[in-house]
């Protein structure tokens, strides 16, 4: 006493908060509480109050039932702050659950499975953090910023931050980037000290995420820690602290680039309907982050599915800068002096140009006089130069060579191939190790195709052999060709 905080619905602000801060103040001459957490209203999809007679309740046992009562739990605080009106949307429960619910058992179940083919005993796999791969040290890296932000957020009482930062972390750094990239290594045939890093850097991670969620999402947080610990319950461990050393800013900076640089790279082969499956013969990075990122490059070249990565320093050869007036900013501004202000704009220099794309302002002469001009003054548009596409985001930019050649197009075929085959294979309840025989049928340019990469394509599928047969029924369309595929096991 007095207590830490204390929380209710704003329609209790004077028969709860008031009258306890009365009878505290005459019994004791202080307040009862430190903090006041005030829910605001639960509303209907369109923000209106759920009633009976409107018939716009949510029932709760019959959504808990269907969505998971920690789906609802996580959901709640996930849409807005608790002290603003919450509007309730089965929708958002769907969204959540596919956004961490989902990406979190899958993660368990990736690890679980290959633990268990490879008889994994956790205390065996023990590496020293000096031990570990890069991306090892970046997971705990960003692992221990979540516990660092969770706790702070908790400290706040903003729950809604505190399921953001589970949110991202679990579906971007954990699950779609960490066992996406480390997947050969949980598949290697030698429990090396890599493969030992990378079980027990999970298992570190998941353990702790076990505890971290635990207040929110008490069932999935209690089965996952009983099974990865077979200790009684995670509601009887200590909530996790962060290890500030175990922070590394360079490390996250060098990897959150690379991430941030793939994430470009893919928008602009959707902006050109590039499969990333189409591999492509080079990129073009800046050579600012040559420098931090050189050893990385093999990464980019993978997730991109690149040939061959350059840092280049004049990036004006592939791609065309052109900066115009904001006219509805600065039209008052200049006024009989707006086109001299075009004139000087169309002259500027790159290193100009780069400092206004930064948020920085520039001085330019007009009129006779110094004037200081901001990004919010201009309009920077960028083009390429044919055979080439650029993205930029954040003054970070890639550049694509969208030159397909033939050779370019037979190895798109196969991976196409390979992907046809792995979901077939899934169709067929084959196990990740079962070989198989592999038929098609198809045009010349398929027969190019399997003559060049048969190896390729028979390493990928686990494919002993690769036959052509005429009486396939099952079509594929393979980048536009019409192909009949067929595996059985070996």
């Amino acid at each position: 006493f007095p207590a830490d905080f204390i929380c209710e619905g704003l329609d209790q602000t004077r028969g709860w908060f008031y009258t306890l801060m009365v009878i505290s103040t005459f019994v004791k001459g202080c307040s009862p509480f430190k903090n006041v957490l005030v829910n605001d209203m639960l509303l209907d999809a369109e923000g209106k109050k759920m009633s009976k007679s409107r018939g716009n309740i949510v029932e709760p046992f019959t959504t808990i039932e269907k969505y998971g009562a920690d789906t609802a739990r996580f959901y709640l605080p996930y849409v807005s702050p608790v002290w603003t009106p919450l509007k309730f949307n089965i929708e958002g429960l769907k969204e959540v659950y596919s956004k961490f619910f989902n990406p979190l058992k899958n993660t368990y179940s990736f690890f679980a499975m290959y633990a268990n083919i490879d008889g994994i005993d956790i205390d065996e796999c023990q590496i020293d953090y000096e031990d570990r791969e890069e991306i090892d040290k970046w997971l705990l890296s960003k692992y221990h910023k979540l516990v660092k932000n969770v706790r702070e957020s908790f400290d706040e009482y903003d729950l809604n931050k505190v399921v953001h930062y589970l949110s991202s972390f679990v579906a971007e750094d954990l699950s779609n980037w960490y066992i996406r990239r480390n997947r050969n290594r949980f598949w290697g045939s030698e429990l090396d000290n890599s493969k030992k890093s990378v079980y027990i850097t999970t298992y570190e991670v998941l353990v702790g995420l076990s505890k971290l969620i635990a207040p929110i999402t008490p069932y999935i947080s209690e089965e996952l820690y009983r099974n990865l610990t077979n200790e009684e319950s995670v509601h009887l461990t200590d909530y996790p602290t962060y290890d500030e050393k175990l922070i590394d800013e360079y490390v996250e900076q060098r990897m959150d680039l690379v991430r941030n640089l793939i994430s470009i790279g893919r928008y602009v082969r959707e902006e050109t309907k590039i499969k990333v499956r189409q591999p492509l013969s080079k990129a073009l990075l800046d050579g600012k982050n040559n420098e931090l990122i050189s050893d990385l490059v093999p990464l980019i070249e993978e997730e991109l599915n690149i040939k061959e990565i350059e840092f280049v320093t004049d990036l004006n050869e592939y791609m065309n800068l052109s900066v115009k007036p904001n006219f509805k900013v600065v039209g008052k501004v200049f006024g009989p002096l707006i086109k001299e202000f075009q004139t000087k704009l169309e002259s500027l220099d790159t290193n100009l140009i780069s400092s206004l794309q930064k948020g920085e302002s520039i001085t330019l002469e007009v009129g006779g006089e110094e004037k200081e001009i901001t990004s919010a003054m201009v309009d920077i548009r960028i083009s390429s130069k044919e055979g080439f596409n650029v993205g930029m985001e954040n003054n970070e930019f890639i550049i694509l060579d969208t030159t397909l050649t033939d050779d370019l197009i037979l190895e798109g075929n196969a991976r196409e191939i390979v992907s046809k085959v792995q979901q077939l294979r899934k169709n067929k309840d084959f196990n990740v190790a079962d070989r198989i025989n592999l038929y098609y049928d198809g045009n010349e340019d398929i027969e190019k195709t399997i003559s060049m990469f048969e190896e390729y394509i028979k390493n990928e599928t686990l494919s002993v052999n690769i036959v052509k047969k005429n009486n396939l029924t099952e079509i594929f369309d393979i980048n536009g060709i019409e192909t009949k595929i067929d595996v059985e096991k070996a």
